[in-house]
């Protein structure tokens, strides 16, 4: 403690160095993070800071730690601080002024955390020239991984930075401003009002929209989607003591059901697999979770399909099932997988998937010079794929994107290099991840799945590529680091260890 405030104290070799002692993210304890040589890594959602100056390293955290003197004499350690920075738990990176001058305009073509990393990152780092953020929601960025876990909340209460900011830091933001058609060779925009936006440089990073269903009463009322901080409220609002019927045990599907276990009057998941989110975690983990929810009362049914949804008076009121099987459905909630925002794009020469997720290489870059795309638009290579290409829809990664398309249009010469990491919270259980599982072949369990504190590997060719665990902190925030520095931890190692401890990572 320092005059009353809490400061974590880092002692790395025979260097002190005294920080903010809480993740300016969501708040976690740092003294439980994972500390390898000058990286401090938090043990919630894996943002890492350098003890010497308390920048951010990884996100998602977009902001930097407070970072205070140390003095050492007489075998004391003394920290001086001044009253404000103590005060606050957070410090946001110096940034360069916008000149009016400069003519040099970068266009940013979304409104989330790709968009607004990529804004604020050409800002730190000196760029004086216009910057345009245009996007179709009609605020300013907001914290999506919210929209599923807390439903009650206002689009204010989870911006991650208020138009004040923005505007603050000379980055415009045009709302509610929807992209219709680029043309690559005159480098101009064209919007769905009729405007246009010429531009020297275009990040695209226009994310990605949920599914919708192809079932007959598909189109009747209270049939939802969730995307916005609207869509949220609304369907808090129509499934408060009704019949609520999720479509997909997706990680949206998963939270939903859990936010609105106490809160709905019955709540059904219908899903295609075995268990949920089969597909990214394993059964596993996913019958970890269809427990919890069981315990609540939700009634699940796997292996299944929605054949049609009947209604009365324009509204759902019946969802049913491939089996023959009846829901009562006054609400139906749809959370089965997402699609690239890029249809815009189509008859250009931008090269795509068969998806439409435009392809980027480790600097963002996309085929077409000076155009860069970032965030679930895309599909890049990853490391842990041995650089197979992947789309990751987590807000971590397309942060990370948005850092390095900015430090590319700044000719800055930088690759991407990012562990994913992602978390989701159910009924006040984390389940945290990080790495990039996709195609393993075996797991590694360590701890107890029925009594909910587990750690579980994942392995492809004999080595860990992922990992994921409940109620284990830091375990995993210690694993990505480790995948971050390239070390291979190997199947054998995996099952020596313990879930507090992988012995041969004892020097990390």
């Amino acid at each position: 403690m320092v005059a009353g405030y809490p400061v974590l104290l880092v002692r790395n070799k025979k260097e002190f160095s005294a920080l903010g002692s809480k993740c300016p993210h969501y708040g976690a304890p740092l003294s439980k993070g994972v500390l390898k040589g000058e990286r401090l890594r938090c043990p919630w959602h894996g943002a890492c800071f350098n003890i010497k100056t308390g920048d951010i390293e990884e996100y998602p955290s977009l902001d930097c730690l407070p970072c205070f003197k140390v003095t050492v004499k007489d075998g004391k350690v003394f920290v001086t601080a001044k009253k404000k920075d103590l005060e606050s738990s957070l410090r946001v990176k110096d940034t360069s002024k916008r000149c009016l001058l400069n003519r040099d305009t970068k266009l940013l073509l979304g409104g989330g955390v790709a968009a607004l990393t990529c804004a604020e990152t050409l800002r730190q780092e000196g760029f004086t020239g216009r910057i345009i953020m245009a996007t179709k929601e009609k605020h300013a960025p907001y914290d999506k991984s919210k929209l599923s876990k807390e439903m009650n909340l206002k689009a204010e209460d989870i911006y991650l930075r208020k138009p004040e900011f923005l505007n603050a830091h000379g980055i415009e933001l045009w709302t509610e401003k929807e992209a219709v058609s680029v043309d690559f060779q005159k480098q101009k925009v064209c919007f769905m009002d009729g405007s246009s936006q010429t531009y020297n440089q275009l990040l695209i990073a226009t994310g990605s929209h949920s599914n919708s269903l192809k079932v007959p009463g598909a189109d009747l009322q209270n049939v939802c989607i969730l995307h916005t901080p609207e869509n949220s409220r609304k369907i808090l609002e129509l499934a408060t003591g009704k019949n609520l019927v999720i479509i997909g045990a997706s990680f949206i599907g998963m939270e939903v059901a859990a936010f609105l276990s106490d809160k709905a009057g019955h709540i059904s998941v219908v899903e295609k697999k075995e268990f949920p989110f089969q597909n990214a975690l394993g059964p596993q983990v996913g019958g970890v979770a269809m427990k919890l929810l069981q315990n609540k009362g939700v009634k699940f049914y796997m292996k299944t399909e929605l054949c049609e949804l009947k209604g009365k008076d324009g509204k759902v009121t019946e969802a049913v099932l491939a089996s023959g099987e009846k829901l009562p459905a006054d609400v139906v909630v749809v959370g089965i997988g997402v699609f690239p925002n890029s249809a815009f794009l189509k008859g250009t020469s931008i090269a795509r998937d068969d998806s439409g997720a435009i392809l980027v290489d480790l600097r963002m870059q996309t085929n077409i010079p000076n155009v860069f795309a970032a965030g679930d638009v895309v599909s890049f290579p990853v490391v842990l794929l041995n650089g197979d290409r992947s789309s990751i829809h987590h807000q971590q990664v397309a942060e990370a994107h948005g850092h390095v398309a900015a430090l590319n249009m700044l000719k800055k010469e930088k690759e991407l290099h990012t562990v994913p990491f992602f978390w989701t919270t159910m009924l006040g259980k984390s389940i945290r991840y990080a790495g990039c599982g996709k195609g393993y072949t075996d797991t590694v369990v360590k701890g107890s799945l029925e009594q909910q504190k587990f750690l579980i590997f994942y392995i492809r060719d004999g080595f860990v590529t992922a990992a994921a665990s409940l109620n284990c902190d830091p375990m995993v925030s210690l694993i990505a680091e480790v995948l971050y520095l390239g070390k291979q931890i190997s199947k054998e190692e995996a099952e020596a260890c313990d879930i507090c401890n992988i012995p041969s990572l004892a020097e990390t």
